[in-house]
C-alpha cells in the first residue's frame, strides 16, 4: 500500500511529525492504522492539542480528521493506493453536533475530490457524531453527507450494527461498528458487539462481520407489573412479597440463559451484567433494591443497580401548552436559533432572574461554561467540579479573612466578595476553540461544496 504523491502530507499528523508512519524508514509497521479523534479526546488549548497526537508523534498511528476552523470546514482525503484499488479516504474528528449541523445547513462543509479519475475511486468516509436525533441540532442527518461516497463508517454510536444499511437516498453504505465493550446498562448495549474487516477491490467492498468472544455478557429485560393480573394486584395484602419473588424468577431465567452462551467460550468473563427494568405503575409499590441484590452478589458484575424500578409519567392537562407562544417561536428566523448557545442561555438567565435566584457563590460565566461542557463533552462531572472548586476556594477565602461562623456574616462576606472570587477557567475548564493550524495546498483537488441544507478514539485499519 502505497500514499499517492498528490495526497497532501499535512492532512495527515501534525507539522512535528509530517507523514505516514509506514513511510519513515526508521519505524517497521506491520499494519497502519488510521484514527480520528473521539468526543472524549478532542483537541483542546492553544495548540489544539488531543491524546491522539502524542500517538502519532511517537510514530503509533496516523491521525487525521481534525477541524481548522470553527466556522467552516474543508475535508481533504488521504489518498491509498494497493495495485490498481484506489481507496479516498475521508474523515471528521469529534466536533460539537450542534457547530457542525449548523456548518452543513450553512453550506460551510466542502469536501475535495481527486481531479483524476475522480469515479475510479473508493470512497470511504470516517466520522464520530451522534447519528440518532437527540434533539433539533443534536445530530447529523445522514442526508448532510455527500453522495458521491461510497461507505460511511460511523462512530460514536454505542450500538453495534456493523451490517452495512444502504441510504437509498444518498445511495450510500453505512456501518455502524458500536463499541467494543459494554458501557451503560441500556436496551442498544446489549446487541451482540462485533468489528468488520472491509476488503475493497476496485469500486467493490465486502464487510466480514467478526463477533467478539471475550465481551462480559449483558442481558436486559422490562416488565410491567400491571400486565401480569393473574399473578398479583395492588390490592393483595402480600404483593411486594409475590412481586419480589416473580422479580427473583426473571433473573433467574436470564442468568440460566447467559450461561447457555456462555458455554463454548472460556475466554467471556464468568459473571454476566443483568439489568431487569421493572414498570410499578398502577399503584404498586417498590421494594429495597439492594436487600433484593443481595441475593446475586456472587453471581452478576452489577449487584447494586441490578433492578431498576420505573414508573409511567402522568401528563398534566395544566401544564401542555399553557404559556407558549408557538406562532412566536415558529417566527423565529432558523439562523438565530442555529447561533443560540448553551451558556449563552446560562448567562441570561440568571441576569434576568429574580433576586432571590440571583447566583452568590457561583458566577454566570462559570455556570455557563460547566453546562457546556456538560452538553457538548458529555462531561457529567463538569457541574460538580466546578461546585466543588468554588466551595473550597470560598471556604478558603473565608478562613484567611477569620469571618464569623454565623450564617448571616458569612452570606454577607460572600455577596461582598463575589467579584473577587472568580474561577480560573482556562485551567479547570480548558478552552475548545483551538485546533491545529497547517497550510494547505489542494492543487491535486477539485472542492464539491453542499448545495443543500461522538469514549474512545475509533480506529480502522487498513491491510497492506
Amino acid at each position: 500500500m502505497c500514499l499517492v504523491p498528490s495526497s497532501r502530507a499535512d492532512v495527515v499528523n501534525t507539522h512535528t511529525f509530517p507523514w505516514v508512519n509506514y513511510q519513515d524508514e526508521n519505524l517497521n509497521i506491520s499494519i497502519p492504522v488510521f484514527s480520528v479523534h473521539g468526543n472524549h479526546d478532542d483537541p483542546t488549548g492553544a495548540d489544539g492539542l488531543c491524546a491522539l497526537d502524542l500517538l502519532s508523534c511517537a510514530g503509533m498511528l496516523n491521525h487525521f480528521g481534525r477541524s481548522l476552523s470553527v466556522e467552516k470546514l474543508e475535508i481533504s482525503p488521504v489518498l491509498l493506493q494497493k495495485g490498481s484499488t484506489q481507496i479516498a479516504l475521508y474523515g471528521i474528528g469529534s466536533i460539537p453536533d450542534e457547530r457542525l449541523y449548523r456548518m452543513f445547513v450553512n453550506n460551510q462543509v466542502t469536501m475535495l475530490r481527486p481531479r483524476e479519475d475522480e469515479n475510479s475511486w473508493f470512497n470511504l468516509f470516517v466520522i464520530h457524531q451522534n447519528r440518532s436525533k437527540h434533539g433539533a441540532t443534536n445530530y447529523i442527518p445522514e442526508q448532510f453527507l455527500d453522495d458521491f461516497l461510497d461507505l460511511v463508517v460511523w462512530g460514536h454510536e454505542h450500538e453495534c450494527k456493523i451490517a452495512p444499511v444502504r441510504n437509498e437516498q444518498q445511495l450510500f453504505y453505512i456501518t455502524q461498528p458500536g463499541s467494543s465493550v459494554v458501557t451503560s446498562l441500556s436496551p442498544g448495549e446489549a446487541v451482540k458487539k462485533h468489528i468488520g474487516l472491509l476488503r475493497v477491490k476496485g469500486r467493490k467492498m465486502n464487510l466480514q462481520k467478526i463477533p467478539l468472544h471475550t465481551v462480559r455478557q449483558f442481558l436486559i429485560q422490562d416488565i410491567t407489573l400491571m400486565d401480569y393480573p393473574d399473578i398479583f394486584s395492588p390490592e393483595q395484602p402480600n404483593v411486594t412479597h409475590k412481586v419480589q419473588a416473580f422479580c427473583q424468577q426473571k433473573v433467574e431465567e436470564m442468568l440460566e440463559e447467559a450461561e447457555k452462551e456462555r458455554l463454548g467460550n472460556p475466554q467471556t468473563p464468568e459473571k454476566p451484567l443483568i439489568r431487569l427494568r421493572v414498570d410499578y405503575s398502577g399503584g404498586f409499590e417498590s421494594f429495597n433494591t439492594m436487600r433484593f441484590s443481595q441475593k446475586f452478589v456472587d453471581r452478576v458484575a452489577n449487584p447494586k443497580d441490578l433492578l431498576h424500578f420505573t414508573r409511567q409519567r402522568e401528563a398534566k392537562d395544566g401544564m401542555r401548552d399553557e404559556g407558549i407562544d408557538f406562532e412566536a417561536l415558529l417566527s423565529r428566523p432558523s439562523s438565530e436559533v442555529l447561533q443560540l448557545r448553551v451558556e449563552d442561555l446560562v448567562k441570561e438567565y440568571f441576569q434576568t432572574a429574580e433576586k432571590n435566584m440571583q447566583l452568590s457563590l457561583l458566577t454566570e460565566q462559570g455556570m455557563g461554561k460547566a453546562v457546556q461542557e456538560f452538553v457538548d463533552k458529555e462531561e457529567r462531572d463538569a457541574i460538580e467540579e466546578l461546585i466543588s472548586y468554588q466551595l473550597e476556594k470560598t471556604q478558603r477565602y473565608l478562613r484567611e479573612r477569620h469571618v464569623e461562623a454565623s450564617e448571616e456574616k458569612i452570606d454577607e462576606e460572600v455577596r461582598y466578595s463575589h467579584g473577587d472570587v472568580t474561577l480560573h477557567l482556562h485551567s479547570t475548564f480548558p478552552s475548545t476553540q483551538g485546533y491545529i493550524t497547517v497550510n494547505t495546498q489542494h492543487e491535486a483537488f477539485t472542492p464539491t461544496q453542499r448545495t443543500s441544507e461522538k469514549q474512545q478514539p475509533t480506529a480502522y485499519t487498513i491491510l497492506q
